[in-house]
């Protein structure tokens, strides 16, 4: 059902108004006033036509309080409403009480509706399918317990079975014991018999399983490989099935995946459940394929540990996930993927969100699916500064240029980069080329490509999740021809961890989301999720009338040109965009593909060709835009690549 529109902030527009209230109010109370007086301004500057022409402008919204879900991920559906995903949203008392949350937000009729959220789905991935929907993969199986709150020693316990006749099902709660001392399943495990190695040799069958000492305190932590018993066997027994274990300390627990998966459907609105992933995922990356399956890579696995390069994929044809062993490939948890033109290449540009190893997996290259062999791209400035950068795909897409833009050090710390860099993918021996520095170090960048082939850098922050106030209230303009930055209107809403920003159908952009740990600068105040949206309005927004696409056919086929009907300014370029859909800075979606453009008999008539390559253009959906000699892009129309 669908609520209540929105409010938004009122701004003083009025100089009279100001400059009057100012004198007064100054002359009463003096600096504290000043200041504000000095902010109001700047308000009112940033409201004139020709600041607005210049540098665009930023609308603030706020949505009715029961709408106000922490957008953790957002995606753009080719009905032109934001699917906001937040799962139990970083809260764990909503995780433990089982509400998990999305929500559908049309920003053409500022209306909302709550959509049934049937499992917890916060940090998982997403891929759009051919047909539009929007595949999630992933989520939330447990919330991780810092070390100073784990009362009991805990961890992982590797179940071996070396019989080869048959496997076994434990219950929860079965019991292992080590030196006399008891640990319990937290989980029902079924564990596989040994297999035949080739008629080399056997291999036990094995399975992992969390489990935890039945009592608090010291005197239960293992650490090294240990072997443990279970209990209430007898000698043959006992040397076919037991378990064996590096860690079971009172560390910190990560947090643990979830096998879920389901597709929403655009049509009606709803989740529709799939098989499920073969194995679970926290914190993976989803990326189409051709004949539009998709890949599943990376994650923490059900218990907290980083998966080990078993990658997956899913066949919308039957709704299944299939183990792929062929792709064995290990990445950092979200690493930053980039399907290139030719199909059977996939891009990484090094950027990620951080679980795993501190040193494997960080190199940038490019990934050959048809026979999994690796070329590294080197030249990447800052290389230890990667987690929570940000990179896109330069427009157009058939320049192949990625973008890897600012980024932190492993782990909590503070540093940053202001690290720009480009790498051309065409090039013989790709490699990365510094471009100039970001004008702050930065980490949880926004970057949002629009019609214009410009992209929009938003928000991010100094500092880890933006301690010590280091939001930064800053936006730029990247021209991919020039490699010029362009400061832009800044951003009003700070934006770090956990933030959103896409294109929408009109040209606008919106930014969502943000999960400060601290609200002020001693880092002494918990912080609290922003629930409020930003959106901004680009230069070419005032730039007087734009092109319209009057006519276009619903359907077009790669390798064709079809016709479209405009009206306004002739036309100069075409572009198709397609929608985001992203989270942790990650987009494996966003691209703008370039149309040959040839005048038609007619006036205001066009054909418009695209490439054949199923790798540039993947089938799905995509917002077409036409733009005028001076770049002033039309409103999109939604046509379906096949």
């Amino acid at each position: 059902m669908t609520r209540r529109k929105p409010t938004r902030r009122r701004r003083l527009r009025n100089a009279a108004v100001i400059t009057g209230a100012v004198g007064a109010l100054v002359a009463v109370n003096g600096p504290v006033v000043g200041a504000a007086a000095a902010d109001a301004y700047t308000s009112y500057q940033r409201d004139q036509a020709g600041y607005k022409a210049e540098h665009g402008h930023w609308d603030t919204v706020e949505l009715p309080e029961e709408y106000r879900a922490h957008a953790i991920h957002a995606a753009l559906l080719h009905n032109g409403k934001v699917l906001l995903v937040a799962g139990s949203g970083n809260d764990a008392q909503d995780f433990e009480a089982g509400t998990f949350r999305t929500i559908l937000y049309d920003p053409a009729t500022e209306e909302s509706t709550e959509i049934p959220t049937p499992a917890d789905l916060f940090c998982g991935g997403h891929a759009y399918l051919p047909d539009g929907n929007l595949l999630i993969a992933g989520g939330t199986r447990k919330y991780e317990v810092l070390a100073g709150e784990v009362t009991r020693s805990a961890g992982v316990l590797t179940v071996k079975n070396e019989s080869r006749v048959s496997g076994i099902n434990l219950p929860e709660g079965t019991e292992f014991t080590r030196d006399g001392k008891t640990y319990r399943t937290t989980e029902d495990v079924s564990v596989p018999p040994a297999h035949d190695m080739s008629g080399v040799m056997w291999m036990a069958g094995q399975q992992d399983v969390w489990i935890e000492a039945e009592e608090e305190g010291d005197g239960y932590d293992v650490t090294g490989s240990e072997q443990f018993q279970l209990a209430g066997l007898d000698a043959e027994q006992a040397r076919n099935l037991y378990g064996q274990a590096d860690s079971i300390t009172r560390d910190k627990q990560d947090y643990g995946g979830l096998d879920a998966s389901y597709e929403f459907d655009v049509a009606s609105e709803r989740y529709v459940r799939t098989d499920p992933l073969t194995m679970s995922r926290w914190y993976p990356t989803l990326i189409g394929l051709a004949g539009g399956k998709v890949l599943a890579v990376s994650g923490l696995d059900q218990h907290g540990k980083i998966i080990q390069g078993d990658n997956e994929v899913f066949d919308p044809a039957t709704s299944s996930w299939t183990a792929s062993p062929e792709l064995q490939r290990y990445f950092p948890t979200y690493p930053s993927l980039f399907r290139l033109a030719d199909g059977n290449r996939l891009f990484y540009s090094g950027s990620n969100s951080g679980y795993g190893s501190d040193v494997e997996g960080r190199q940038p290259g490019v990934w050959d699916l048809t026979d999994n062999t690796w070329t590294d791209v080197d030249g990447l400035a800052d290389p230890e500064f990667n987690e929570t950068s940000t990179s896109f795909l330069l427009a157009p897409a058939q320049d192949q240029k990625v973008a890897i833009v600012g980024g932190g050090a492993v782990g909590d710390s503070e540093d940053s980069t202001a690290r720009f860099d480009v790498v051309d993918l065409t090039a013989a021996s790709p490699r990365y080329e510094m471009l100039a520095d970001y004008p702050s170090p930065a980490r949880y960048l926004s970057a949002v490509t629009l019609p214009d082939d410009t992209t929009l850098l938003s928000g991010g922050s100094v500092g880890y999740r933006g301690n010590h106030q280091s939001d930064l209230h800053l936006t730029n303009s990247f021209d991919p021809e020039t490699g010029a930055l362009t400061e832009m209107a800044p951003n009003e809403v700070g934006r770090n961890y956990h933030s959103t920003a896409l294109l929408l159908p009109d040209g606008r952009v919106l930014t969502m989301g943000s999960d400060p740990l601290y609200s002020d600068a001693d880092d002494t105040v918990p912080g609290k999720f922003e629930t409020r949206i930003e959106l901004y309005s680009p230069p070419y927004l005032y730039a007087g009338d734009r092109p319209a696409v009057t006519g276009a056919p619903a359907e077009v086929t790669r390798g064709t040109t079809f016709p479209v009907s405009t009206a306004g300014a002739a036309v100069a370029e075409a572009r198709l965009m397609r929608p985001s859909a992203v989270t942790h800075q990650t987009d494996t979606e966003q691209r703008s593909i370039a149309l040959d453009v040839t005048a038609g008999a007619e006036p205001g008539s066009y054909d418009l060709g695209l490439d054949a390559a199923e790798g540039l253009t993947p089938s799905g959906w995509y917002m077409l835009v036409v733009l005028d000699a001076d770049g002033v892009p039309s409103p999109a129309r939604w046509v379906h690549v096949a």
